[in-house]
């Protein structure tokens, strides 16, 4: 495991981490979804990793131990340009390797965007809890005339899984995120209006994954994503009964399972 800051397209410095293996297949990002970090998916590097994939992770801007304003975008850019960024590392270490994307929720939405921005790049991706379409109408609510620094506290955490053991370590994790900005959700809104006027952009291998109980983000938004979407190569598979962070659930394995099942048929 190496640990290091670096630097993304505007100067914010980003925490990455890398976990290689001899002999990979491929390699693999990991975009993490809001409020959290990287550490919440080191039981999912540990599965690719004994699958034969390099992973490589990075902390949001504002979130964990990257800089930048706490849970803020000034613009909807700033997140599928960071993720470019942090490709661009993996390729630069790994020139003749393919390298696929798995995000998850906001880190889901981060990635479509990225494919959408910059189709061809990378070799597929992975898609878990995307919020693609914001059917569970997510700070919806929200007055838009808030100034973009207003705070309003994370109420995530129950919704996230249901194993009440994630719930308890999500809520007692120090560097999980305890508030959200308004400008945060300004800018997703911008990037939602962006995947549902341009589904054709996203052209790439994808499989999309949600559970059916997931109350944070609808599987609806997956639903329409995959019938919406131009890729030739797509796949969905709703899962019965779970919530939110699919690979946390207590079936984790089953859905980790597959997800490295669809990696090993393009790798």
């Amino acid at each position: 495991m190496k640990e290091r800051m670096f630097k993304s397209f505007d100067g914010t410095g980003l925490f990455v981490r890398k976990d290689e293996v001899m002999l990979r297949k491929a390699v693999v990002l990991i975009v993490h979804g809001l409020c959290e970090h990287l550490g919440r998916y080191d039981y999912l590097t540990e599965k690719l990793n004994s699958g034969g994939y390099s992973v490589y992770r990075f902390d949001h801007r504002g979130h964990g131990r990257s800089e930048g304003k706490r849970v803020f975008y000034g613009a909807y850019n700033e997140i599928f340009e960071d993720v470019n960024a942090v490709f661009e590392l993996v390729k630069s270490e790994n020139p003749s390797a393919k390298v696929f994307v798995i995000g998850h929720s906001m880190g889901g939405y981060a990635s479509a965007l990225f494919g959408s921005h910059y189709p061809g790049k990378a070799d597929g991706y992975v898609l878990s809890g995307a919020l693609t379409r914001n059917n569970a109408g997510a700070g919806s609510a929200l007055p838009l005339d808030l100034p973009a620094d207003t705070y309003f506290p994370n109420e995530l955490g129950a919704g996230v899984c249901s194993d009440p053991a994630v719930v308890a370590a999500y809520q007692d994790d120090p560097l999980v995120e305890k508030q959200i900005s308004a400008g945060m959700f300004y800018t997703i809104f911008k990037g939602i209006e962006y995947l549902k006027g341009n589904p054709g952009s996203f052209t790439d291998p994808v499989f999309l994954m949600h559970g059916s109980e997931d109350g944070l983000v609808s599987n609806s938004d997956s639903r329409e994503f995959f019938g919406e979407a131009a890729s030739s190569d797509k796949s969905l598979k709703i899962y019965s009964k779970l919530y939110h962070e699919i690979f946390n659930e207590v079936e984790k394995d089953e859905v980790i399972g597959e997800a490295i099942s669809w990696l090993d048929k393009r790798s």
